[in-house]
């Protein structure tokens, strides 16, 4: 299928949403349009609400903040989930041994977590970078447990054959099995580091998208958070294309 023809119809989707968002909530179609626009708002005047904020520049400030929290959890959680997941994957006893600790750590809520960070770290970044980070190590570090566990016994015979030692095989053979698993997990990561940010802000904080969102909630303007999760969506897939840039440069190898 051609790109171009792929993003017409995505294009499309989005449109036809829009368009049928607009009728229901500016004609009676669907019913009485006010009580519509009261739960769900209406499209022209959430991309007013969006123009407005970017024109004053009262945005900027709150996208930095809301960036830099999840930027610092996705490293951090990334970095950590590779590590361990590699380190885990090759030493099956250290794995025997934590497996149930691993397990129930990531069976704990995140939402109950937030108001300890808050409580550890303070009402500032490090609360909302330790919660995303919570949200991000998990996904990562099991799909790089799988991706090395996977890789093919043959090629690491055949590397041994070779003469190749634990380093050798550890940059030639497992990293490139493990890279589609690591991107994999990664792609879903950046959606969930800017959660764990966001709801951080939301539940405390005086600035980040998060803070829009809630103090718009606090005075019943659904515009106001309509537009916050508009412009927190475009944030993520920004996000989510620069990491799609970096996979195709890094993955150059692999088979379209």
């Amino acid at each position: 299928m051609r790109r171009s023809y792929l993003l017409a119809l995505q294009v499309l989707v989005a449109v036809v949403v829009l368009v049928l968002w607009h009728l229901a909530s500016s004609t009676h179609v669907f019913g009485n349009p006010k009580t519509i626009s009261f739960f769900f708002a209406n499209p022209i005047g959430v991309g007013q609400k969006i123009y407005t904020w970017f024109v004053s520049g009262s945005i900027w400030y709150h996208l930095w903040v809301t960036l830099l929290e999840a930027l610092l959890a996705f490293v951090i959680g990334a970095l950590g989930g590779i590590v361990f997941g590699f380190w885990f994957a090759r030493k099956p006893l250290v794995a025997a041994v934590f497996d149930p600790y691993v397990k129930a750590a990531n069976a704990l809520p995140r939402v109950v977590l937030a108001p300890i960070f808050a409580l550890w770290f303070g009402l500032g970044i490090w609360s909302k970078v330790a919660l995303g980070i919570t949200l991000v190590f998990f996904i990562v570090f099991f799909n790089v447990y799988q991706g090395v566990k996977e890789v093919s016994q043959t090629v690491l015979s055949n590397g041994r054959m070779l003469g190749m030692g634990e380093r050798q095989l550890l940059r030639h053979v497992y990293l490139p099995s493990a890279l589609s698993w690591v991107f994999s997990s990664l792609h879903t990561s950046v959606g969930f580091a800017v959660v764990g940010a966001v709801v951080g802000e939301y539940l405390g904080s005086s600035a980040g998208l998060g803070y829009l969102i809630q103090q718009a909630e606090g005075v019943f303007d659904v515009t106001g958070v309509f537009a916050g999760m508009f412009v927190l969506m475009a944030f993520v897939l920004i996000v989510d294309w620069l990491m799609t840039v970096v996979e195709r440069r890094l993955l150059v190898w692999r088979e379209a």
